[in-house]
């Protein structure tokens, strides 16, 4: 014969937040002398003593944990009722939760905290690339700086690029190299003037 008790508690997990959890024990009455001598109503029992388990046993559990491991926290159940109610006769089968249920608060506080972590983490993947890219930069700076004449082919790479614009004003920027020389060559007429 197989008998089942269905019942629903209110329960706190071990970080305190307040929970619903229905569930179901499956069990069988194994000895009907010992089910009906060493407790009054064995459905009562069982079913009252499945509460108190599952109470202890979540308890022991924060949210995350009872969320992911369900699994564990029925056969931990199973396992604490089984060897109870062995003296009155009864064998625990099985035991399932069926539904967690969270207050409407802990379910937006859940929510903002999930959309917090998604933003963290975009934030660390755009500081990253960041990085890589400044790192890249770095690395093309000093092989420029190596290469005089790798600069003068990105300077006309970029003169290429600004032409293809449809752009009305074109700056030329003129590498120092050009420009040193004639600042120099200005100066000296300017000292032959004063002197």
């Amino acid at each position: 014969m197989n008998d089942l008790c269905w019942f629903g508690s209110g329960l706190k997990s071990r970080d305190n937040v307040s929970v619903r959890v229905n569930a179901v024990v499956y069990f069988r009455v194994l000895d009907p002398e010992k089910s009906i001598i060493q407790v009054e109503d064995f459905n009562k029992a069982t079913s009252e003593l499945a509460q108190t388990t599952l109470r202890s046993v979540v308890g022991q559990h924060a949210l995350d944990q009872m969320l992911a491991e369900r699994d564990k926290i029925n056969s931990d159940v199973q396992r604490i009722l089984d060897e109870q109610t062995d003296a009155w006769g009864i064998k625990v089968s099985n035991v399932e939760l069926k539904h967690i249920d969270l207050n409407e608060n802990m379910v937006r506080a859940i929510a903002k905290q999930a959309a917090a972590e998604r933003l963290r983490r975009a934030k660390v993947i755009d500081a990253e690339g960041e990085l890589q890219a400044a790192e890249k930069l770095a690395q093309a700076g000093e092989i420029l700086a190596k290469r005089p004449e790798a600069m003068q082919l990105r300077y006309l790479g970029t003169l290429a690029n600004i032409a293809g614009e449809k752009s009305s004003t074109i700056v030329f920027p003129l590498p120092m190299e050009l420009i040193i020389p004639l600042l120099g060559r200005s100066a000296a007429p300017k000292q032959q003037e004063t002197s």
